[in-house]
């Protein structure tokens, strides 16, 4: 998960890896709660998903909401290669970023308690990095699934930018865009600090809280 030199920007589709056909090899089953990782989900769930640094630390900070949150899975989104492996992605010439998959029942946690986590989560100011791991695959983003999701995103990320620039953060880079194709990461990823507790975590965000969720007015309109 450590960063190495590499580039920094995303290659476009003709100069992507090819990547494969057939998706990779990843688990059934959610290790802590086995449920099926892939779905079917309960009618009425919804999905949300985001990309904040590595993901075994990202994905353990969405399981811990608490039983809202019915599955987590980590994988890769946001490039043109299709399938691809991990080590494909850690090259930086797939264009993936290193997300999570949240499938969640909107009648016990909301979106807004996710994106509060998001973004309390990470320094979505960094660009294509998060602290020491540098590259594509760590690049801040929310992928949204509908409309109501990208108003909310957008109107929290205004919100918090203005938290982060009164303690003198640059910037949010993060990128809001429509839920790309998601490609589940093969077995080992999946849930990974529940099965190596005492694993590499570069998870960690500024110390500034968002405000989403106390009270504070969202400007979605």
């Amino acid at each position: 998960m450590f960063g190495f030199k590499k580039s920094l920007s995303i290659p476009a589709a003709a100069e992507a890896l090819p990547g494969r056909a057939t998706p990779i090899r990843t688990a059934d089953e959610h290790f802590l709660n086995h449920h099926a990782l892939k779905g079917p989900y309960p009618e009425g769930f919804e999905k949300a998903m985001f990309g904040l640094g590595c993901f075994w630390g990202a994905e353990k900070s969405f399981w811990q909401l608490g039983d809202g949150v019915y599955v987590t899975a980590v994988g890769y989104a946001g490039g043109p290669t299709p399938n691809p492996t991990y080590e494909e992605v850690c090259s930086g010439r797939t264009g993936h970023n290193e997300v999570v998959l949240v499938v969640y029942d909107p009648k016990k946690i909301s979106y807004e308690a996710l994106l509060k986590n998001f973004w309390e989560g990470h320094d979505p100011t960094q660009g294509m990095r998060q602290g020491g791991d540098v590259g594509t695959q760590y690049r801040s983003g929310i992928y949204v699934f509908d409309d109501a999701q990208r108003k909310a995103a957008e109107a929290s990320k205004a919100m918090y930018g203005d938290e982060l620039a009164k303690k003198r953060y640059g910037a949010i880079t993060t990128e809001i865009v429509d839920a790309p194709e998601f490609y589940f990461a093969e077995d080992y990823h999946q849930q990974y600090l529940a099965k190596n507790p005492f694993g590499y975590c570069g998870h960690g965000g500024t110390g500034v809280s968002c405000p989403i969720g106390t009270g504070a007015k969202l400007a979605t309109a």
